[in-house]
């Protein structure tokens, strides 16, 4: 199955690395991959089963959000209770600078990549695509793969997180991940179809 979506887009399977930006409020996760000198190039779309909290970032522990950021795999769990994960490096670098400027502990952590159809701060995509998306990243391999999530889609539109008690910080972030998210467009992709 995953073979013929690569052949479709016309990129070597597997690739030499994929990406994987989420869109919170679409409720989707794509899969793109790109090969030596190659452009992304996009493969496929995956519902988000179940998402929690609202849009803006992950701020503390059981705050029930889901993390916004620009995030590495750093773990395979082939015995999760979630059927299988991928742990996300949540906080990350700039998680826990702008914590420790705002005086914030307690991040909490332990956000995945999962099946099912449950989400505690986690990214859901059903057992189906985390079988998928599982061993792709094994083929791939974990430090080739990077984790993109967005509030909203920023490729098209302004961010819609409602600022009442978000952090000063947040434009910045939205800025970070608009730029990263850029490399994944859509529009050149139907202009490189041609």
């Amino acid at each position: 199955e995953m073979i013929r979506f690569f052949e479709k887009s016309n990129v070597a399977y597997p690739p030499k690395e994929i990406a994987l930006p989420a869109i919170k409020k679409e409720r989707k996760i794509e899969l793109w991959a790109k090969n030596d000198n190659k452009n992304w190039r996009f493969i496929h779309t995956y519902p988000l089963t179940a998402v929690s909290g609202r849009l803006g970032p992950k701020l503390k522990e059981r705050d029930g959000q889901i993390p916004e950021g620009i995030y590495r795999l750093i773990t395979f769990n082939p015995f999760s209770s979630m059927h299988l994960s991928m742990m996300i490096d949540y906080p990350n670098h700039f998680d826990r600078l702008q914590a420790s400027k705002d005086g914030r502990k307690q991040l909490g952590n332990n956000i995945f990549l999962h099946g099912k159809s449950i989400s505690v701060g986690c990214l859901a995509i059903g057992d189906y695509a985390i079988d998928q998306l599982f061993l792709l990243s094994r083929r791939v391999g974990l430090s080739h793969i990077k984790v993109i999530i967005a509030p909203n889609d920023l490729r098209i539109a302004k961010p819609e997180t409602a600022a009442f008690a978000q952090p000063r910080w947040l434009p910045e972030l939205y800025q970070q991940i608009s730029l990263a998210l850029n490399e994944f467009s859509h529009s050149h992709l139907i202009s490189s179809h041609g």
